[in-house]
């Protein structure tokens, strides 16, 4: 079965976005070993998986980048571009965005189908409150949270909405010359 990874940045305080969706606490740019570990994570997936919100943004920044061979983050616009996407929403009736597929069923029947085709792992980038979906119903196989050296006392968490506690293995942890420091954890299963 294929292995759902969620890759996250958040602030130290817990949260991945500020109140109104800010993002102006990331550490950047990003450091040579910070890029390379994430294209590590990266290098054995073939689909990403996103909520509309975000790939309303993510999507058409990406494929902005992979048409602009000069720009640093060419080759992640390239692999971000060329991976199938799957985003699901209630709302957009078809996608407009090349290898992109809507999934409007079921969430937790969703993902378990895409888990069971075969294939390479499945990534999943947010937005916050689809994020949050996939945790509560212990669909994430293995977090990837990248913790930067930021506090902003309230914004989007993605743990908030659990009604249940969910045991984690730590797998390994690595401080970055930014000072963002990434946790990777697997979901212990009974």
């Amino acid at each position: 079965m294929r292995k759902l990874k969620l890759q996250v940045q958040m602030t130290i305080d817990g949260f991945i976005a500020g109140p109104n969706g800010e993002m102006n606490w990331m550490t950047l740019p990003w450091t040579e070993d910070l890029n390379k570990y994430v294209g590590e994570i990266t290098a054995t997936v073939d689909t990403i998986v996103l909520g509309r919100k975000l790939a309303e943004g993510f999507i058409p920044y990406w494929a902005s980048v992979a048409e602009n061979s000069d720009a640093a983050d060419f080759i992640a616009g390239q692999k971000f571009t060329n991976t199938l996407k799957v985003v699901f929403t209630k709302t957009l009736q078809q996608s407009t965005w090349n290898n992109t597929v809507l999934a409007k069923g079921n969430l937790t029947q969703e993902i378990n189908q895409l888990k069971e085709q075969d294939g390479n792992d499945i990534i999943a980038y947010g937005g916050a409150m689809f994020v949050s979906s996939l945790i509560k119903e212990g669909l994430i196989d293995e977090f990837n949270l990248l913790i930067n050296p930021t506090a902003i006392g309230s914004g989007m968490a993605i743990f908030k909405d659990l009604d249940s506690q969910q045991s984690l293995n730590l797998v390994g942890s690595t401080a970055f010359e930014c000072g963002i420091v990434a946790f990777q954890y697997e979901l212990k299963r009974s």
